[in-house]
């Protein structure tokens, strides 16, 4: 029965799955499809979220998880959205603040308590990064330092959550890593790296919604409290 629920809680993630297959292709192919599929996959990836509001153990929960997915979906789009304002800082500040709801999820309602030691790896990246791309960065200098705090903070945090999470967390920060060389170093970067960007970034949401979901659900957000609370009474 159990198996059975985890199935019928995946139904909901066909749309995004589907669209974001016809994305990257689209992308790949340079398709006019690539933007109008785009601007789809964050309203599809919160159906899901939309649909299983009421299992959720808390509504704090939902609520960033929902912040998370709609600056996600302002950053995806800011060039359509906002477009006599400069693309690249709105992107960064929008997904920032998707970002900071992300690691707030993960510390604040999912109870990460201890990261695992391997998580000093961010930190190397993130240093790694700014050597290589900041001097490429011009005036965006702070705010792309900034931005890679808060994306490695958002794969630190997801290390401590379920594996589905912490895969979500590593992917989103590789999708962003390679975008990072093809805005700074395009010259470096070939054709195939743009439906990369896209690929790693459709996984990566989808983990950490998908994962979130699943830890956030009654049944499974009690199962910790029954398992300490049964060890305590045969302590």
């Amino acid at each position: 029965m159990q198996s059975r629920s985890r199935y019928r809680a995946l139904w909901p993630f066909v749309p995004y799955v589907l669209m974001s297959l016809i994305h990257v292709i689209s992308n790949a192919v340079h398709s006019p499809l690539t933007t109008p599929t785009k601007a789809l996959l964050m309203p599809l990836l919160a159906l899901p979220l939309a649909l299983g509001w009421k299992t959720l153990a808390t509504r704090g929960a939902a609520v960033l998880l929902a912040a998370a997915l709609f600056f996600s979906w302002l950053g995806d789009e800011a060039g359509l959205f906002f477009p006599l304002a400069p693309e690249l800082p709105l992107m960064l500040g929008f997904f920032g603040v998707a970002h900071v709801a992300y690691i707030v999820l993960f510390l604040r309602r999912l109870r990460v308590r201890r990261l695992p030691l391997w998580t000093v790896a961010y930190v190397l990246w993130w240093l790694l990064m700014m050597m290589v791309l900041g001097p490429h960065t011009g005036s965006l200098l702070v705010a792309v330092g900034a931005y890679g705090v808060v994306l490695a903070g958002t794969a630190a945090t997801s290390a401590g959550c379920r594996a589905t999470i912490a895969w979500g967390g590593a992917f989103f920060l590789a999708s962003d890593s390679i975008l990072a060389f093809r805005l700074f170093l395009p010259d470096a970067m070939p054709d195939w790296t743009s439906p990369a960007v896209m690929v790693t970034y459709t996984i990566g949401q989808g983990l950490i919604v998908a994962g979130a979901l699943r830890a956030l659900h009654r049944d499974d957000a009690s199962l910790p409290a029954a398992v300490a609370g049964s060890r305590r009474s045969l302590a």
